[in-house]
C-alpha cells in the first residue's frame, strides 16, 4: 500500500485524538510508524493499525475503515483539488474514480494498486457500485462514498448487497443521495 494512505490515516487519527493516539496506535500494531507518501508498504502494516484502532476503540475494523475513508476525504480534498473540481455531486465525483482519479494516482504514486470499480445504473436509481481489490478494504470505499457526499453537502445511504468478505467475488453497493 502506498504511504499516502498510512499519511491520510497518521493525520485523521492525529487530527481526532491527538499525536499520543498515533502513537499508541504504532506501539499497538507493532509496525514502524515511518511512512513517505510515495514509498510503499505492506497491506499488512495498514490493516494491523485498523485492527489496534478497532480494538483501542471497542468498534469493528468495518467502523475504524469507514471512519478512516469518511474522513479522509476533506484531507484528500485540500491536497488533490483539481480532482475535485468541475463535478456537481458526489455521483460525479464518484464515476470518475476508474477513468480519471485512478490513473493520476498511478502518475503520482508509481506502483499504486488502485482497487477498480464497477458502475451501473439500477432501475430504482440507485448507483450500483462493483468493487474488486485483492484487498477487499469495501467498508473503506463506502468511507469515502460518505465523505464525497459530505464534500458535495449531499447525504448518502449505502447498502451492500454483496461483499468479498463473505465469500463473494466481489463487494456490490447500491447507492442513494439526497
Amino acid at each position: 500500500m502506498k504511504g499516502i494512505v498510512f499519511n491520510l490515516l497518521e493525520e485523521a487519527v492525529t487530527d481526532a485524538h491527538g499525536a499520543d493516539a498515533w502513537s499508541d496506535l504504532i506501539d499497538a500494531a507493532g509496525v514502524s510508524g515511518i511512512y513517505t507518501s510515495l514509498g510503499s508498504y505492506p497491506d499488512e502494516e495498514v490493516l494491523a493499525l485498523v485492527q489496534a484502532a478497532s480494538a483501542a476503540l471497542g468498534i469493528g475494523t468495518g467502523d475504524v475503515l469507514r471512519w478512516f475513508g469518511r474522513t479522509a476525504m476533506p484531507l484528500l480534498s485540500e491536497r488533490y483539488g483539481s480532482f475535485f473540481e468541475g463535478h456537481p455531486s458526489a455521483r460525479s465525483f464518484i464515476l470518475s474514480v476508474n477513468d480519471i482519479i485512478h490513473p493520476e494516482v498511478r502518475k503520482l504514486y508509481s506502483g499504486a494498486g488502485c482497487p477498480h470499480f464497477h458502475f451501473e445504473d439500477n432501475p430504482d436509481g440507485r448507483l450500483l457500485v462493483g468493487y474488486r481489490s485483492p484487498r477487499q478494504l469495501c467498508q473503506l470505499a463506502h468511507g469515502f462514498v460518505e465523505g464525497a457526499s459530505d464534500h458535495f453537502g449531499e447525504s448518502a445511504e449505502i447498502e451492500h448487497l454483496l461483499c468479498m468478505q463473505d465469500g463473494h467475488p466481489l463487494c456490490r453497493m447500491a447507492i442513494s443521495w439526497s
